[in-house]
């Protein structure tokens, strides 16, 4: 599939704001054999000071802005055009859940998607004792890594209520999963606090969703917005797989990846801070629209 990707990030201010600094993530990322970023952009209405861009160490595209001064709202547009395909997933070739830990004792490698990044408690996901009994009870006697985390997978997208006004950014997974409720993010935090408990590696998701539902169906969480979702280590073989717990999907050519991280904090699509008194809003509006292969343009 070939997609353009339209993304508009609105910041309101309501006083007079000073200098800052944003770090933007929201440009598709190029994957071998699965996604290819065709041409894209990032533009801010504001005249930056400094703009640069650079790869995070997990490979994600990452555009800094600085400003001296901030002139009104601050208003950022994305472009994009990808390429998308479905993996093919051998089940066969996943690791035993019993055999991970022996496959993860020859990895040595340390690249940025090595599994070893994936293990640990990391700054948004803090071990949970009601998360861990909850992912044993679903996942600990399967047979496979790829079962134990599809089975998870499943749980949660059964248990949890998708609710955009139940929790906020900073909301703890601990108290979304107490009250099974959240958005994505939640869910995403939850299911891999879950696995890491059980020793598979797990890392968050960062991205778009493209959804077509059928005749007089629902529309899938998290259309028309950015999404977030879930990649297991399945062993040496089959390496990673991704799945949307929000949906209960595993992932195919209707997920557009941004980037993976430890949690929310390593792919947010703004971090920054800009110094200005009262209170703040922001909006969000994407667009992800299928085009046909001779178009040449995003």
């Amino acid at each position: 599939m070939r997609y353009d990707i339209r993304l508009t990030m609105e910041f309101a201010y309501e006083g007079q704001s000073g200098g800052g600094r944003h770090a933007i993530r929201v440009l598709p990322r190029s994957i071998d054999g699965v996604q290819r970023l065709v041409a894209g952009h990032v533009d801010v209405a504001a005249k930056p000071a400094e703009r640069h861009e650079r790869l995070d160490f997990f490979g994600t595209d990452v555009v800094d802005f600085a400003y001296d001064a901030v002139d009104g709202d601050l208003v950022y547009h994305a472009r994009a055009r990808v390429e998308r395909a479905a993996r093919r997933i051998d089940l066969a070739s996943s690791a035993s859940l019993a055999g991970l830990p022996g496959e993860l004792a020859k990895c040595a490698a340390l690249d940025a998607l090595a599994p070893i990044h994936f293990l640990a408690a990391s700054p948004w996901i803090a071990p949970d004792a009601a998360v861990a009994r909850y992912a044993r009870e679903v996942a600990g006697g399967r047979a496979s890594v790829y079962e134990a985390a599809s089975a998870l997978n499943a749980s949660i997208y059964r248990d949890m209520r998708y609710d955009a006004e139940a929790t906020d950014v900073n909301t703890p997974l601990g108290e979304a999963f107490a009250e099974r409720h959240g958005v994505c993010q939640d869910f995403s935090h939850i299911m891999i606090a879950g696995l890491r408990h059980l020793g598979i590696p797990a890392a968050y998701v960062s991205g778009y969703l493209r959804t077509i539902p059928p005749k007089g169906a629902v529309r899938l969480e998290g259309a028309d917005a950015m999404h977030a979702w879930v990649a297991a280590w399945c062993g040496t073989e089959l390496g990673w797989v991704e799945f949307d717990p929000t949906n209960d999907l595993v992932v195919a050519s209707d997920h557009i990846v941004v980037g993976y991280g430890r949690d929310y904090g390593d792919v947010a699509p703004v971090r920054g801070v800009i110094r200005t008194a009262g209170s703040q809003t922001t909006r969000q509006a994407v667009d992800v629209v299928p085009v046909a292969q001779d178009q040449e343009r995003p």
